[in-house]
This record gives structure tokens, sequence and C-alpha cells, in this order.
């Protein structure tokens, strides 16, 4: 019996909102979870793409500093006043003083869980967006994280965790050179590849655990029935050769593609 299909796209990085799907059902609600690294380009375009808006901790340092950076020739106070997070979460050690109360005198909840230290901060983020969907009525939930890769290997590697550890809900983890996001072993998929945005190098990495079985469609150096693993064969610097690629696997693979500079 043939697997659903699940598609993916990177229109949210789009400079002009894609036109609103024939059927609302289709419509995608997007959150963003901002963590402690530096904000890629895109941040303003992706907070305005969002209906809910999360820092983890010292992301809100992030954005209080960060966005006036982004947008050059604006009042850095108007910025931080439309940039405001509607929420602030986690272990509550690396947000400075001065923006943490800013940003409550804005409205901002400020939710404080040192009490758990068995979780990241994206985590926790992940766990309160799912509780507190932006659209309860909409189930295409697709949650965007800025400042998930740089820094810290061990940071990083946790964050890639989390896209397991909530296999069910999209989480695409976003930086200035590429987009990161997990491929199910319960769906086949569909990838929407924009060329104004992002691409031509991708890559199929076999994380979880490996593969026997990868089949796909789009790519210059296709997988035909190929088995993939760490020590092994990891198809890395693969290049997408059409507008749709489709992907289906015996396991969970991590895509990732190149964003553009312009993006």
């Amino acid at each position: 019996m043939p697997l659903p299909t699940m598609t993916h796209s990177s229109s949210f990085l789009l400079p002009s909102p894609p036109p609103p799907p024939a059927d609302p059902a289709d419509a995608v609600s997007y959150a963003v979870v901002v963590l402690n690294q530096r904000l890629p380009r895109f941040a303003p375009l992706v907070w305005t793409r969002a209906q809910l808006r999360v820092c983890a901790d010292g992301g809100a340092n992030r954005v209080f500093d960060g966005m006036p950076d982004l947008l050059p020739g604006e009042d850095p106070d108007e910025i931080r006043e439309r940039y405001k997070p509607d929420a602030i979460k986690g272990d509550m050690d690396s947000i400075r003083p001065e923006v943490k109360e800013y940003y409550s005198n804005l409205g901002a909840k400020i939710i404080d869980e040192s009490h758990d230290q068995d979780t990241t901060d994206l985590h926790k983020c992940i766990s309160f967006i799912t509780t507190n969907p932006p659209d309860p009525d909409n189930s295409n939930l697709c949650i965007l994280v800025l400042g998930a890769l740089g820094g810290r290997f061990d940071h990083e590697m946790g964050n890639i965790n989390v896209l397991y550890r909530f296999s069910s809900i999209k989480i695409i983890l976003l930086s200035d050179d590429s987009s990161i996001f997990l491929l199910p072993k319960t769906h086949s998929h569909e990838i929407h590849v924009d060329p104004s945005i992002e691409g031509p190098h991708c890559g199929l990495i076999p994380m979880g655990a490996p593969s026997s079985s990868t089949t796909t469609t789009g790519l210059r150096w296709n997988l035909d029935n190929t088995s993939m693993s760490y020590g092994g064969l990891v198809s890395t610097s693969n290049i997408v050769d059409e507008e749709k690629v489709t992907v289906t696997s015996d396991s969970e693979l991590i895509w990732t593609i190149s964003l553009r500079k312009h993006a």
C-alpha cells in the first residue's frame, strides 16, 4: 500500500507571500522560535510570516539587538516594539535583565522553566507552541527556528534531535546558509524547490538510523533503492536538478538545502 504524501516548501522565504490555497484546509499556520545565535538576514521576513513568535531565553537578546541592525534607517525603538515576542521561554540564564523587563512591559509572556534541566530551550519552546498553537483549527502547523545552526556543535545536535522528538510536526531549522528538516519514514515526500531562494546544493542524511532503501527523483545523483549509513554512503553535496524532488525511505532522513544569499 503506498505511503501518504507529505509536501514541503520554502515559500515563507519569498518576498511576497504566495496566494492562499484554494482549499482553506491546506493553509499553513507558522510559528517562529528564535534561539541564542545571530539572526539570519531574513529574520524580519520570517517574523512577519508567523502568527506566533517565541524566543528561547537568550534569543530575546538577539531580537532586541539584532532586528534594528537588520533594518537600518528605521528607528530602533519602533523596531523593537514592532518585533515583540509573544512569549519568552527557557532557563532564563541568558536573557539580559533589561531585555526581560522591556518585553515583559510590552506584554510578552515570560515562562521560567529553570526547574527543567532535562530538555533544551528549543524543546521547551516547541512544547509551548504545540499546546498553544497559533490557529487551533488548523492542523497544518509549521515551526520555523532561527539560530538553530552555528555555535556549539552539541547545541546543533540537540536541535536536530528535537526534529526527531517531535517528528509528527513540521519543524524547519534555518540559518543564513541552509534549511534543514526531517523526512519521516511514515510518508513519501514531495519537496517543492524554488530556485530563486534555495539550492542547488542539497543533502539527505541518515542521522537517526541507517536506511536500507532510499529512492529519490529530481536530483543530479538520484538514489535508487540505495542504502545509506554513517560509515557508508551519505548523500551530501548533491544537486537539485528539478523544481520537485521526491524522497521515499525506510528510515527517517534529514533533508538539507542551501539558501541563496539574496533570500
